[in-house]
């Protein structure tokens, strides 16, 4: 009867173990999914610091701000950007939509809706210059100072069409000097990126007056002046 009564309470105590197995069990094997959400988060929030921080510093220094100054306003190691990004080019790739792109393809889909020649040019030429006093990165994208990105190349294409687009019109419409060619204009910008980068940056107001006196220089007008 002992024996008995000892089966039935250590069968009766089987399934209730069993029981407790698999709800310890349970939580266990949903732990990993949780785990790898929250790190998915992380990574998330990761990333969109360092775009943060990146455009903050590319639209304030250029696209050759040290790697370790973005890092440091994201809260991130400089290791992090490489882990997310894969360095200095994939970085620029993910946000130069935002510190260079948006607003350069802006210039030029407004100039291309000027109907009258001379008033397009004028806008084109204050804009561009415009661009590169305000954005530093412009100038980094103009002086194709990194030209394994793919991205950035893309740019300056659509960029020197643009150029060569405008100033075909505008001299077939004869408001600039007959001699003035895409190709000038292009030299022109390049010299600016290479001053407003390398040299000190000039008070506004001289540079915008810098600005009209090269579109004095380059208008049909100017070329019967002595």
């Amino acid at each position: 009867m002992v024996e008995t009564m000892a089966d039935a309470v250590s069968a009766e105590s089987r399934p209730r173990a069993d029981t407790r197995l698999r709800a310890d069990a349970e939580p266990r094997a949903d732990a990993e999914p949780r785990a790898e959400a929250r790190l998915r988060a992380d990574a998330r929030r990761n990333s969109e610091q360092i775009r943060s921080a990146a455009i903050g510093a590319f639209q304030g220094r250029g696209l050759t701000v040290p790697l370790e100054e973005v890092a440091k306003a994201a809260g991130v190691s400089k290791a992090t950007i490489f882990n997310r990004f894969g360095g200095r080019i994939g970085l620029i790739e993910a946000v130069i939509e935002e510190v260079v792109a948006a607003e350069l393809f802006a210039v030029i889909d407004r100039a291309r809706t000027i109907g009258d020649s001379g008033e397009r040019i004028a806008y084109y030429l204050t804009a561009l210059r415009d661009l590169q006093y305000r954005q530093p990165a412009v100038n980094d994208v103009l002086l194709q100072t990194y030209p394994d990105s793919r991205q950035l190349m893309e740019i300056c294409r659509v960029g020197s069409d643009a150029n060569e687009e405008i100033i075909a019109t505008a001299r077939t419409c004869g408001v600039l000097r007959p001699e003035f060619t895409a190709d000038d204009l292009h030299a022109l910008v390049i010299d600016t990126a290479l001053a407003l980068k390398h040299g000190e940056l000039p008070p506004r107001d001289a540079y915008d007056r810098r600005t009209t006196y090269l579109l004095d220089g380059i208008r049909a007008s100017a070329s019967g002046r002595p």
